[in-house]
């Protein structure tokens, strides 16, 4: 068997239950929910739980059922082997049977309680919010009896409440627990099937569950759950327990033939990314996971868990890796008709919020990242009938848009380069802001946004060219032409060897920041070989590290070493050194274009460093960013598409 698996090392210190709680876990339904936690079993996020359903996918995120406890008894022994952080205590301390944890199809958790060996794996199951628990009896020396107590919560996935605020209920008949909201507004039943099970009902708040890393994020980090009763089974050696919880009635659905489908299901996806090697079978499984439905002929791509929802630059940046490398040519189809109708005034929208809102739009690349998708698209499919009928026409409009000027200043200067931005807004990809304070801001003309715009250019050119008008092909040809000299001669700064990242007006910005990789790594590059290597050799001194790329150098006043703290702090680091893992992806495809074989064998070595961190933060998937220093601590999301999607996409080229 292959996949990743955590060595459990016991010692006598508290290191380890807390080494195991910083390793998370994380399993999704393809509608933008997900069952999650720490390897330890104690949450350490208001984001964890065992059934947070999409109740409207991919958003109305809910926390359903928070966990699942389960207690081990043979004859007069009880083996506890939850886990909870509590004020000034670890209970239970179930972690201490824990004899292995692995992640490859779905994660999979080992005890040792007694005499007894007990499997437990966790899997979610594509297209509805259901969460699968299945306990196998290993060894066990006579019967044993398994008592699980889950606990409740109806609440919005980013809220923590007290307890008492809602008011519950439960029945159990025919193997099914069924707990309800009494306040109907709310997101409805939910189902815990448990074949052979008795209830006792005892319902109880528990109080002040402590999350560790809400503390550490400088937010609310204490909840109170609330808890039905106990559901015992017994089971003999060789006997299995198949849970099924969901906002489906379970009623007459086998939990083993739902994870069977899922294996199956999951084992196709990695016949067809032909995954030979441990860790192309690591991030083809990872990419799964960001996939799902928006409408049920539609796909997105969620930018990351446990809190982004889909975003228009993170979708069109991940989909070459999530949906093209791995052969989901049909989803990538499907992810590109969805962002088609949904532009507006030549933009696609930035994200899609987490209610009922209108997206939002205060973007300037997302658009321009659509474009690359499309192009890399064709070049993969060769669907010409797609991308001519489609998406060729929104493409023409986006250029009409973007010449007579849209939303937030976005308009085509008199140079042929664009410029974008007002004050107040935040519309590349540093987009950090706190209140009305813009912590990178970038207006004017950016060098990624008009590397973008050149590619633009030249792919709407060769669009029209092989589907559409030959004469505006050409046209578009003389117009991108226009924008590669003038980048040039803008945007070189010939004293430092490298590009500025922002010219406004007079202004020249040269701090040191990565966004000028993309004027090498696009499909169409702007430099000449001798000014790209420059560059790459700059980057790589003083931006590389072994887990992406800095987004800011060190030696700039605004340079932040570390990312962490309250709200304010983390956004006022997060593009000021911080690195980003996505960024290693561009970096790695301007050294294989640079530098021929011995930019590919170094392009090798860092990505497979990089793909160590499989193993760490969250098991099985790669973190949104990491602290700007060494050991380069893994901060913000556990599981980030782009991050997944560089790295799939760039190991096709290695």
């Amino acid at each position: 068997m292959s996949g990743i698996r955590v060595e459990i090392e016991k010692d006598a210190s508290g290191n380890f239950f807390e080494r195991l709680s910083e390793l998370e876990w994380i399993e999704t339904n393809g509608l933008g929910g997900w069952a999650s936690s720490t390897v330890s079993g104690a949450h350490s996020r208001r984001y964890h739980g065992l059934l947070v359903a999409a109740t409207r996918p991919p958003v109305g995120r809910t926390v359903l059922v928070s966990k699942l406890e389960e207690t081990v008894v043979l004859e007069d022994a009880r083996f506890e082997l939850g886990c909870n952080r509590y004020p000034g205590a670890i209970h239970p301390r179930g972690f201490e049977h824990l004899t292995a944890f692995r992640r490859d199809l779905f994660p999979e958790f080992e005890y040792q309680a007694g005499a007894v060996r007990l499997r437990k794996t966790v899997a979610a199951v594509w297209g509805e919010n259901t969460t699968l628990v299945i306990y196998e009896v290993l060894e066990a020396p006579a019967k044993l009896a398994l008592e699980l107590r889950p606990f409740a919560t109806w609440r919005d996935f980013h809220a923590l409440g007290p307890a008492g605020q809602l008011a519950q209920e439960a029945s159990f008949a025919g193997d099914v627990l069924r707990l309800r909201l009494l306040d109907s507004a709310a997101a409805g039943e939910v189902f815990l099937r448990v074949p052979g099970a008795a209830f006792e009902p005892v319902s109880d708040w528990y109080r002040r569950f402590e999350y560790e890393i809400e503390r550490r994020r400088g937010l609310d980090f204490h909840e109170d759950l609330w808890t039905p009763g106990v559901l015992t089974r017994r089971l003999r050696a060789g006997e299995r327990l198949e849970v099924l919880i969901s906002t489906v009635d379970p009623e007459a659905r086998s939990g083993g033939e739902l994870l069977a489908a899922e294996r199956s299901r999951r084992q196709a996806l990695l016949a067809r990314a032909q995954a030979g090697d441990a860790t192309t079978r690591t991030l083809v499984l990872a990419a799964d996971q960001f996939v799902v439905r928006r409408d049920p002929d539609l796909r997105t791509i969620i930018a990351g868990y446990h809190w982004f929802s889909d975003w228009g630059r993170d979708t069109m940046i991940a989909l070459p890796g999530i949906c093209l490398a791995t052969g989901r040519d049909d989803d990538a189809a499907k992810i590109l008709r969805a962002f088609a109708r949904s532009t507006s005034r030549g933009m696609l929208p930035n994200r899609f919020p987490d209610h009922d809102e209108e997206p939002e739009y205060n973007t300037v690349d997302a658009t321009l990242w659509f474009f690359v998708a499309i192009w890399e698209y064709l070049q993969a499919t060769g669907d010409d009938e797609l991308v001519g009928d489609e998406l060729l026409p929104v493409l023409r409009e986006i250029l009409e848009w973007h010449d007579r000027g849209t939303r937030y200043g976005i308009v085509i200067d008199e140079d042929g380069l664009l410029t974008a931005g007002e004050p107040g807004m935040q519309l590349t990809w540093m987009d950090a802001k706190v209140g009305d304070w813009v912590v990178t801001p970038r207006q004017g003309k950016a060098v990624e946004i008009n590397a973008l715009w050149y590619n633009a250019l030249v792919i709407l050119g060769e669009l029209e060219q092989r589907l559409g008008d030959a004469d505006i092909g050409c046209e578009l040809a003389r117009r991108a032409e226009r924008v590669h000299r003038r980048f040039n001669r803008l945007f070189w700064n010939d004293g430092a060897g490298y590009l500025f990242d922002v010219v406004d007006g007079d202004r020249f910005d040269d701090a040191l920041r990565p966004n000028q990789v993309f004027a090498l790594s696009l499909p169409f590059p702007l430099l000449p070989k001798f000014k790209a290597r420059k560059v790459l050799r700059v980057l790589q001194n003083q931006l590389v590290t072994p887990l992406g790329l800095r987004s800011l150098s060190a030696d700039h006043p605004d340079y932040h070493p570390a990312y962490g703290g309250d709200p304010l702090s983390r956004d006022g680091a997060y593009h000021q050194g911080t690195v980003w893992g996505w960024l290693l992806g561009p970096f790695l495809t301007a050294l294989i274009r640079y530098r021929g074989e011995a930019g590919k064998r170094t392009a090798r070595r860092l990505h497979a460093d990089a793909c160590r961190h499989l193993s760490s933060a969250g098991v099985g998937t790669f973190s949104e960013i990491f602290d700007a220093e060494p050991p380069h601590a893994p901060r913000g999301c556990i599981a980030q598409a782009w991050s997944v999607g560089e790295l799939l996409r760039v190991a096709a080229t290695l």
